[in-house]
């Protein structure tokens, strides 16, 4: 059985957030924003966040746009008040028609994969949805969100 793992940076400080990682044997950050260079990220900025994982952690950082929403999407659930449950339909079937996981490489799924998105919690964010989605195309996954 492996684990695939998820983690939000938000409300976590850059050593809280490393040290997760690394104490939980992540080896591979699958950095799934659609927008990954903001102001706001703070230290999980792209740039810095690749930098940041390969120098104090030894973890590999990779950027998978294809599993984030549409802007349309997102901007339907953050900035115009849509329901979860719209968005969670919604989602998925944006993952359904770009045939997310089954394109998805298996080879990272062997061990350390965290995926990465900025949400603290992962009920209402779209990285829980992705974990779920991986681990119903490979039984022998399990779900473990840091937080």
């Amino acid at each position: 059985m492996s684990t695939i793992y998820t983690i939000g940076f938000t409300r976590k400080t850059a050593e809280a957030f490393f040290t997760l990682l690394r104490e939980s044997g992540v080896t591979t950050l699958v950095d799934i924003r659609l927008h990954n260079r903001s102001q706001l990220a703070g230290f999980a900025k792209q740039d810095d966040l690749a930098w940041l994982a390969r120098e104090l952690a030894g973890i590999e950082y990779v950027h998978l746009p294809e599993l984030a929403p549409t802007q349309e999407l997102f901007d339907s659930f953050k900035r115009q008040g849509g329901s979860w449950e719209d968005f969670e339909q919604g989602f998925r079937d944006v993952m359904e028609q770009r045939g997310a996981y089954e394109r998805f490489d298996r080879a990272l799924l062997r061990g350390g994969l965290c995926l990465l998105c900025s949400e603290a919690a992962p009920e209402h964010c779209h990285r829980r949805l992705v974990a779920e989605g991986l681990a119903a195309i490979e039984p022998r996954l399990q779900v473990e969100h840091l937080q």
